[in-house]
């Protein structure tokens, strides 16, 4: 057997009697890891057995045809020749496939933050549905969603909004939403009947562990202050509030939304980590498109990459330069063949 192989399933044999471990289940963040891990191994692990038992399979089919007399046992054995033969190379490209995606990137979960762009108050709005079209696709993935910070304005909208969405291969497929995102349509407050053109921003960053990236203590500068609600309302009476800003690279994370300092310089550090390793990983990612025709998915938060049309019942992706139909189920969270359609194109 392939030597990369066995090491493989011995990982995942390993993976498996770790998740018994007291240790492990008494740490949640190692928790957490292994069970990602083990998920990984385990897709791969499934796949690898079924190629053995094929592979066993036409051995045995093809010692019978050269050791059987017997004309119809023959005939029998060069069926099962041919079945074993096809389920083989289909089962080396699934495993081809998931040997080369192994990004380990790709398995991280993300933070996303949504900002309002131009257009006033349809902005904040949209960026309020923008936020709803990916708790939605969350919730049909199987994925868990939490908000870490936002920022809400008086008529449901947001102002910004920053959320953590955890799972399988999170990052894997909303990598490419990283961008402008633009909607054309009538307001609700527009008497006129005239469309207008707003616009959101969509950051989406792998989320870092400790481990990813280390930020020493006096590379940091930590600042509180009062926490504000809509129009600057005040909503504590203690300084509850967290800028936390990255000396070298001037990246700032600010978190309000929770009552503990505490609580708030924990989410902080937590957005700060996240954004500077995107920082690194979009620095990787300009490096290696220099030699490549296709970019996409380059993470360039000032790049349109999509238009939401309503009056036209149209949702362009313009990196792919191809228009989808059905804009309300898209915007209810049906955007995997859009997803599908970029990672199409990021192959090619």
């Amino acid at each position: 057997m392939d030597t990369n192989f066995e090491k493989i399933l011995e990982e995942y044999e390993q993976a498996k009697k770790d998740l018994q471990d007291p240790n492990f289940l008494a740490n949640p963040d190692k928790l957490k890891k292994l069970s990602q891990q083990f998920g990984d191994l385990e897709e791969k692990a499934k796949v690898i057995e079924k190629l053995q038992k094929a592979t066993k399979s036409l051995g045995e089919a093809q010692n019978t045809l050269d050791e059987q007399p017997d004309p119809e046992l023959v005939i029998l054995a060069e069926e099962e020749i041919s079945i074993y033969t096809n389920k083989k190379a289909e089962l080396d490209r699934e495993l081809q496939k998931l040997m080369t995606d192994d990004n380990p990137m790709d398995k991280k979960d993300i933070i996303m933050e949504i900002r309002a762009g131009t257009g006033g108050d349809e902005a904040a709005l949209f960026a309020a549905e923008l936020f709803r079209l990916y708790s939605r696709y969350a919730e049909e993935k199987n994925w868990k969603t939490k908000i870490i910070s936002s920022n809400r304005t008086g008529i449901g909208g947001f102002k910004e909004i920053i959320f953590e969405i955890s799972g399988k291969n999170v990052y894997s497929n909303l990598k490419y939403e990283s961008g402008v995102h633009r909607v054309q349509r009538i307001p609700d407050t527009e008497k006129s009947g005239r469309v207008h053109t707003s616009a959101a921003t969509v950051a989406v960053l792998p989320e870092a562990e400790e481990v990813d990236i280390e930020i020493k203590t006096e590379d940091i500068k930590i600042d509180v202050f009062r926490a504000g609600g809509h129009g600057g309302q005040s909503v504590n009476t203690t300084d509850s509030a967290v800028r936390i800003t990255h000396l070298p690279t001037n990246i700032v994370a600010t978190c309000q939304d929770e009552k503990s300092q505490q609580q708030n310089r924990i989410k902080a550090m937590q957005v700060l980590r996240s954004r500077l390793l995107a920082f690194e990983e979009e620095k990787k990612h300009k490096e290696r498109s220099d030699t490549r025709k296709t970019q996409i998915g380059s993470g360039d938060r000032s790049e349109k990459i999509r238009t939401y049309n309503f009056p036209q019942d149209r949702v362009t992706d313009h990196r792919i330069k191809k228009n989808f139909s059905q804009i309300d189920s898209i915007i209810d969270g049906n955007i995997q063949k859009i997803i599908d359609s970029l990672k199409e194109k990021d192959k090619s």
